[in-house]
């Protein structure tokens, strides 16, 4: 079988290049999001992580790529165009929020699987272990009914809320993007070797902390849990303390 070309350039952003920084960061966005969401993560840990973050097609300067519908297809591209990146060498990690738990799981998967190689942490954000399933179906709903589900949630702009042309650009991304992870799910005997580093809120309505802390469930190395007040999109409110996290588990883990 022929290894499909994918273009890394494509996938992978990189906006405070660093280097000589002590390892690096790759950041997977939650659904409609992009990899803009996370320039201030790297703005906050350059230069001492050097932070990359994947951009999904269908949105922004890839707005006119095909979507990807599946979780495990979505993997498996990712993988593909990171492998450049982490086949440069020296320690890296990967940390994802809300669906880009899952890719970032998922994606760990293949490297440790496919190439032997795994990354120095995960980092799981706003999202239930991929064993905790709930019968979701958003991606059925109308638009309103999406537009509602957002609001709920946070973390969109008000303006793009507002904006009826800017929403008819957005929403097929997110249909999209829930399409996909929910329609995912895993066992537990899914597992990565990589220690599971959990960010989550005490009042999210997607995810309860139990739900979280199953997570240590699908590594066979070790799994810390650490709870913020909030909702959803709580690291947000949150951006000091989540970066501090992020940083300490980097230095611990590569000195």
């Amino acid at each position: 079988m022929t290894t499909p070309v994918v273009d890394s350039a494509l996938w992978i952003r990189n906006y405070h290049p660093a280097p000589q920084a002590r390892a690096r960061l790759v950041c997977f966005p939650h659904a409609g999001g992009s990899a803009s969401y996370y320039f201030p993560v790297s703005a906050a840990l350059s230069p001492e992580l050097d932070v990359f973050a994947v951009q999904y097609p269908g949105r922004q300067d890839r707005r006119a790529d095909p979507f990807i519908d599946t979780i495990d297809e979505l993997a498996d591209v990712i993988h593909l165009a990171l492998t450049p990146t982490v086949r440069d060498g020296g320690p890296f990690a990967f940390f994802g929020h809300s669906m880009g738990s899952v890719l970032a799981f998922e994606v760990a998967r293949r490297f440790e699987e496919r190439d032997g190689i795994s990354p120095a942490a995960v980092f799981a954000s706003g999202r239930r272990a991929p064993s905790r399933l709930r019968e979701e179906n958003v991606h059925l709903r109308d638009d309103a009914g999406i537009i509602k589900e957002m609001r709920n949630l946070g973390g969109t702009d008000s303006r793009v809320l507002g904006d009826p042309e800017l929403l008819a650009m957005v929403l097929p991304a997110i249909r999209n993007d829930y399409r996909a992870v929910e329609r995912y799910s895993r066992g537990t005997d899914a597992r990565i070797a990589a220690p599971i580093v959990v960010l989550t809120a005490d009042d999210d309505p997607r995810t309860t902390v139990e739900e979280a802390r199953a997570w240590s469930d699908h590594t066979t190395g070790t799994s810390e849990l650490h709870t913020f007040t909030g909702g959803h999109f709580y690291l947000e409110q949150h951006a000091g303390p989540v970066i501090n996290v992020i940083s300490r588990t980097m230095a611990d883990l590569v000195p």
